[in-house]
């Protein structure tokens, strides 16, 4: 009898036995996690830990700033997991936990476009791409919770253009709550152009070179009339005095001048079959298609002739026309001489 209540006692010891242990193994062991991603404002156990349980929804710190990272040692949250009540959780040799918290960034070219875009055509402004804005305090990226998915956008816009201020506000629609993220902007703004702009004192009838002009952007109201690109200004000639450091207009620039007063040049003559040179003196300045007076040094006459290349002047020559055939019934004696002394009139001459 004794016996077997002994073998009764410890079967039942046995059986009480691999029941815990089935239980501990059905329990998930907490284990420690050496780096931790957070998109809120806090850290809660179940950031920091695998297996919480229904405790892993507790906050136990402050997470750091949007889209910054910080370190918390092993130990300390160790203690702040003890502390409620979360124990034999598994550290793992983990010695200390990185926190990362998620963020949306807004870059400062981000907010220029957004701004110029909501000003754009106000108050006598342009396109957005063409206008220059100041803001009242430095701007720098701004960091927002990874909530903030919504678009930028503009709720309010005002300008100004006597004083060219702006100011503007935008809203971003958050997921976690129903109140949108507000931001709101203010400083000047103007619309500027590219403009080409001398790198050197420069004389009337002066001939810009590539060296002596770059590309800049310029207030628009600075430039009365049409800015003058680059291209444009290469090679052209100057009709006014400009300065350093001045935007071109397209009224400060001409065709450069291929004869100069007082200038030797070359005079053509040219008829079908005939092709005759003398050399002469320019009396006008004149680009290429310029009617322009010039000194014919043989003869010591002055003729008009045109521009045609650097140093060329052709002076078109003068077809004749051809006599009317004469008759006894339609054409008188009077008027026959004057037919031929017409003729003899207009006869080409070189000179």
């Amino acid at each position: 009898m004794m016996r077997s209540l002994l073998l009764a006692t410890a079967l039942l010891a046995f059986d009480a036995a691999t029941a815990f242990a089935e239980t501990t193994d059905a329990i998930a062991v907490p284990v420690l996690r050496a780096r931790v991603t957070v998109t809120g404002d806090v850290v809660r156990i179940g950031d920091v830990i695998d297996n919480a349980g229904p405790a892993g929804a507790t906050a136990i710190y402050r997470a750091p700033d949007p889209g910054t990272t910080g370190t918390l040692p092993a130990a300390q949250v160790l203690a702040a997991l003890r502390a409620r009540q979360v124990i034999g959780v598994d550290a793992r040799d983990v010695q200390e936990v990185v926190v990362t918290r998620l963020a949306r960034t807004l870059s400062v070219k981000d907010i220029e476009q957004q701004v110029a875009r909501a000003i754009e055509h106000r108050g006598g402004l342009g396109d957005a791409a063409n206008i220059s804005l100041t803001f009242d305090r430095d701007l720098q990226d701004i960091r927002l919770d990874a909530a903030n998915t919504g678009a930028l956008q503009a709720v309010a816009a005002r300008y100004d253009s006597r004083s060219t201020r702006f100011d503007v506000a935008f809203e971003i629609a958050n997921e976690n709550s129903s109140t949108p993220t507000r931001l709101r902007f203010t400083g000047s703004a103007i619309e500027t152009v590219e403009a080409a702009v001398v790198m050197r004192d420069v004389d009337r009838g002066d001939v810009l070179k590539a060296s002596d002009v770059v590309v800049e952007r310029r207030p628009k109201a600075d430039i009365s009339g049409e800015a003058a690109s680059r291209d444009k200004a290469v090679g052209m000639q100057l009709r006014r005095p400009v300065r350093t450091g001045q935007a071109l207009k397209t009224t400060d620039l001409a065709r450069p001048d291929l004869v100069q007063r007082d200038q030797g040049v070359t005079i053509i003559y040219q008829t079908p079959g005939l092709y005759l040179t003398v050399r002469g003196k320019a009396l006008d300045n004149g680009t290429e298609g310029d009617v322009v007076n010039v000194l014919n040094l043989q003869s010591k006459r002055t003729v008009t002739g045109v521009v045609v290349a650097r140093g060329q002047i052709a002076i078109q020559a003068v077809t004749p026309r051809a006599e009317p055939e004469a008759t006894a019934s339609i054409a008188p004696e009077p008027a026959a001489v004057s037919v031929a002394s017409s003729t003899a009139s207009v006869t080409p001459k070189a000179e």
